[in-house]
């Protein structure tokens, strides 16, 4: 379910592995790939939200850092490695390559971290371009992705957007955790817990508010379903 609230371990569990430390992940699961992402202040790396509230601008990653290559943020972000072989850049480089010639997209579940130990499950994305911009010291890779609604483990059997989805905005998850204190405000649990809104997409509702975004646990969700309170 998208916008789960989960721990780290939650998500390694969510994806079959001991750890996830890489922020780019081609085809972990043989059906979809995952990036992690953060819009902190200390966010190594630069994602965006886009205002249509349905696309992410994800920042490629840098060469890793070794005994040589003292600052990786000085040189241009690498598609290839010293020995030849497609980086995580070049290999989601050619995935946008692939979409170009064919038509089928790759599929990319973004996690997001929003404080200390906290990880938001944002849901499927489809990646539908890339490109190399200029930071101004060197080239960065720019990803660009629109949110899956329907994603059901099939990525050829996804053909179009809803009309009605929109991504909560980071700063109002956040402010959401501390206003409920990071537990469900209908019984206080603290696990199983998911960003809901108030007044669902179906019936008009926006996630750009505070006022329209609540913390629920994954029962009183499901009772809730998508009736207005």
């Amino acid at each position: 379910m998208k916008d789960d609230i989960l721990t780290y371990r939650q998500m390694c569990d969510n994806e079959n592995t001991q750890t996830l430390q890489r922020g780019m992940n081609f085809r972990l699961n043989i059906e979809y790939s995952i990036f992690l992402m953060s819009k902190r202040s200390n966010a190594p790396y630069n994602d965006r939200i886009y205002e249509d509230g349905i696309t992410i601008e994800y920042e490629g990653h840098d060469a890793p850092k070794t005994k040589d290559l003292h600052n990786p943020k000085e040189i241009d972000q690498p598609e290839f490695t010293p020995r030849g072989r497609p980086t995580q850049n070049g290999l989601f480089k050619k995935a946008v390559d692939k979409l170009k010639k064919t038509g089928q997209y790759e599929v990319v579940r973004i996690y997001e971290k929003l404080f200390s130990g906290v990880w938001s499950d944002r849901g499927f994305f489809k990646l539908i371009d890339c490109h190399t911009v200029s930071d101004g010291a060197r080239n960065v890779f720019r990803f660009k992705l629109q949110i899956l609604e329907d994603f059901k483990g099939n990525s050829k059997g996804v053909t179009s957007l809803p009309k009605r989805t929109r991504i909560i905005p980071t700063e109002i998850k956040k402010l959401v955790w501390e206003r409920d204190g990071g537990r469900c405000v209908a019984c206080g649990a603290k696990d199983e817990l998911h960003f809901d809104h108030d007044i669902p997409y179906s019936k008009g509702g926006a996630s750009i508010t505070i006022d329209n975004v609540k913390i629920l646990c994954a029962r009183h969700n499901l009772t809730k379903s998508d009736k207005i309170e």
